[in-house]
């Protein structure tokens, strides 16, 4: 029997390392290698709502979260400016734990089994490489339409929240609140700037607390940040993706992002690691071409995220028209189908 190919994955976060899991659970050699080291917080909702759950069951994970501290959230809650929606069930429970455990959790189950993780080591080569799969996360984006997005995460005590989930809209972003555990909150927005944008609060404190007057700067008025908690991240690129139309073969974040407001984008990262598993453990065992292996990837990835991207895209337009937003929040905890359609389509 020829010995097995080695797979390597650039970028160790959710993606990358789940896939690399996977792998080594098939006995498949994978080395990680990671530009940054463990534990550390990533700007991220940290709520995994949707087929990202069975993902982490099927791969032995999701009671790893548990028995650090996941907790479950249930309830959800809208809010623009000046307009409040009460809270109301999730159509399906989510799942709450902090990047920061979650990211070291993953690094020490990978090399429990066996996994080679090279932190503090960035890839020099080309990810068109045979054997070679690029999670290194997001795609950089430039000015677009006089404009950039970037988000800002941070973690807080001392906030009552409503719900386990709350939303918070305004005309020039969002900011998501869910309840993580030992009473502590993630404090998580995307934002929008224009080049030629003025009157921008300088301290990201400002950004995420929101406009003066507004709800969310009412909810964290009193509000204790967590200052080693505070992380950024600029140049998003929120337009949907395709995998077959990438060059090498990509999971995560590197193959497409879907807007946060959905609350899918962790689970998408672990969908599609699970995705990449058996065709990259059929090419390792030499029983299918490197091009066929990726061919099947990202076929399967389109067909798995092609409309919930569309109906996310559909969704964040909506989200930062400001006509819209009031209407949005009025709408919907209170039509049923409306609240369970948009949970739907976008997972």
């Amino acid at each position: 029997m020829s010995a097995l190919k080695q797979i390597t994955i650039v970028g160790g976060g959710l993606a990358g390392l789940t896939l690399g899991i996977g792998l080594r659970q098939q006995g498949v050699p994978v080395t990680v290698w990671e530009a940054g080291r463990y534990p550390r917080h990533r700007v991220c909702g940290e709520f995994i709502s949707g087929q990202g759950q069975a993902t982490l069951a099927r791969l032995g994970l999701r009671e790893l979260f548990v028995q650090a501290g996941a907790r479950n959230a249930e309830t959800a809650a809208f809010f623009s400016t000046k307009a409040a929606a009460p809270a109301r069930e999730l159509p399906a429970r989510a799942l709450c734990l902090s990047r920061f455990l979650m990211d070291d959790l993953l690094a020490q189950q990978f090399r429990t089994l066996g996994g080679d993780l090279r932190e503090n080591e960035r890839w020099r080569d080309e990810y068109s490489t045979e054997g070679v799969v690029r999670a290194s996360g997001r795609r950089l984006q430039t000015v677009v339409n006089n404009g950039r997005w970037f988000g800002l995460k941070a973690h807080a005590r001392n906030v009552p929240l409503v719900a386990d989930l709350e939303m918070h809209v305004s005309p020039h972003g969002y900011v998501g609140i869910c309840r993580l555990n030992d009473e502590e909150v993630n404090v998580c927005g995307l934002f929008r700037r224009t080049t030629n944008a003025t009157n921008v609060p300088a301290q990201w404190q400002e950004r995420l607390r929101g406009p003066a007057g507004s709800l969310l700067q009412h909810r964290l008025a009193s509000a204790k940040f967590e200052m080693d908690s505070f992380c950024s991240v600029a140049g998003l690129f929120l337009k949907p993706q395709r995998a077959s139309l990438q060059t090498g073969c990509c999971v995560g974040d590197a193959l497409t992002m879907i807007p946060p407001v959905t609350g899918n984008g962790m689970s998408m990262a672990f969908e599609s690691a699970e995705i990449a598993v058996e065709p990259l453990a059929a090419y390792s065992r030499g029983e299918t071409p490197w091009a066929e292996a990726q061919q099947n990837i990202a076929r399967r990835c389109d067909q798995t995220f092609a409309q919930r991207l569309v109906w996310a895209a559909w969704l964040q337009r909506m989200m930062f028209a400001p006509g819209l937003q009031n209407v949005l929040v009025f709408l919907a905890p209170r039509g049923s189908w409306l609240w369970r359609a948009m949970f739907a389509k976008t997972r």
